[in-house]
Formats: C-alpha cells, sequence, structure tokens
C-alpha cells in the first residue's frame, strides 16, 4: 500500500489519532511540569525527606505504565482521565528529579555571593538557583515529553484513542501498514516535540549561561 492510498484510506481516523495523542502528552507533560517543579524545589530544601522520596520514586518509575494504567483502569473506568493521570505521574519522574539534581548543583559559594547582596531565600531561588539549574530542568522536561509520547501509545489499550489504535490494530491483525501508520507519526512528535523544547530553552536561557558562552 502506498502513503497516499493509506492516507485516502486513514487519513482523517490519523489525523484523529495524532490530535488525540497530543492531547494526552501536551496535558499529561503540562501538569508534570508543574508538579515536578513544586516538588523539586520542596525536597531540595528538605534533605531528610528527599533521601526517602527519590529512591521511592526511582522504584516506583520502575513499574511498567501498562500495569499503572490497567490499576487505574479498574477504579476509574474508560475515561480520559485515566491516562491523564497515569502519563502526568510518569511524566513528572525525569522533570523532579532534574529540578532536584539541578537545583543541588548550585554552588553554594554563588548563593552566598547573593545572600551579600541582600538577597531573600525566595530572590536567591528565582534569580539564581532556578536559572542556573534550568539546563537540567529543560533536560528532564524533554526527556519526559518523548517518554510520554511513546506511553501514550498505551491508551489505545483501554480503547482511548491515540496513535495506539493504529499499532494494536496492526498487530492484532498482522497488518505492519498499520503498525507504521502509528509508529512512524508518533516518532516524528517525539522528535519535533525534543527540537520544540530545546529551542524554547536556547530562547530563555539567558546569554552567559548558554555553554558557558
Amino acid at each position: 500500500m502506498t502513503p497516499f492510498k493509506f492516507l485516502e484510506i486513514y487519513g482523517e481516523k490519523l489525523l484523529i489519532a495524532i490530535l488525540v495523542h497530543l492531547e494526552y502528552v501536551f496535558v499529561s507533560v503540562g501538569i508534570g511540569f508543574i508538579i515536578a517543579l513544586i516538588l523539586g524545589i520542596l525536597l531540595s530544601r528538605t534533605p531528610k525527606i528527599s533521601k526517602i522520596i527519590i529512591p521511592v520514586i526511582g522504584v516506583f518509575q520502575t513499574i511498567p505504565g501498562l500495569v499503572f494504567i490497567g490499576v487505574l483502569f479498574m477504579y476509574l473506568g474508560m475515561k480520559p482521565i485515566t491516562v491523564i493521570i497515569a502519563l502526568s505521574i510518569y511524566a513528572l519522574f525525569p522533570i523532579l528529579k532534574n529540578t532536584y539534581t539541578g537545583i543541588l548543583s548550585v554552588d553554594e559559594s554563588v548563593k552566598e555571593a547573593a545572600r551579600g547582596c541582600g538577597m531573600t531565600n525566595m530572590q536567591i531561588l528565582f534569580k539564581v538557583e532556578l536559572p542556573l539549574a534550568m539546563s537540567a530542568i529543560f533536560s528532564g522536561l524533554r526527556m519526559s515529553t518523548i517518554y510520554t509520547v511513546s506511553w501514550a501509545v498505551l491508551a489505545a489499550m483501554i480503547g482511548l484513542g491515540g496513535l495506539g489504535e493504529f499499532i494494536y490494530r496492526g498487530i492484532d491483525t498482522n497488518n505492519n501498514v498499520l503498525i507504521v501508520g502509528g509508529a512512524l507519526p508518533a516518532a516524528v512528535i517525539a522528535i519535533i516535540l525534543g527540537l520544540l523544547i530545546d529551542c524554547i530553552q536556547k530562547k530563555i536561557t539567558p546569554r552567559g549561561l548558554k555553554g558557558g558562552k
């Protein structure tokens, strides 16, 4: 089957699947980013608690996405919120770890210099720590986004659409065209979003922090 023939037959369904997939990714990563940023800041201020929470999060992250979505499906049913909750939780892990690590990696002498200039703790956080941790935070965001694009495929397992519909239908019917029809757009989306995040990072990162330039 030629690409044109494929689009003629499945074009409308593919477009809907892509839009649903993007909705899952944007909403989940957005929610995960906000929660992860707040938790990362809080954990960087509470080392005793973070020593317990970070390893626990690491263990939780090893739980297969399909298992977690399946458990949520049992309690919440076949609703988009089931997928959003699962993807948001998985999306926050990389961002949380990188935010926490990025803030802790800020040189203490830099923070002391900021205090010497009369900055409050809040000013140090927003004007010193977060800007210096920006590279690590965006690295986590990029990783989270790319992972979420692939994890969103699992939504089709509980009948909630996305590009996984093509992939799983292709597997069930031994139709490689459908598998590629779902997998290829997902890969392209992951690449494009990764590049977009890189561009945003370059735009908002202070000039003096760009690769030490």
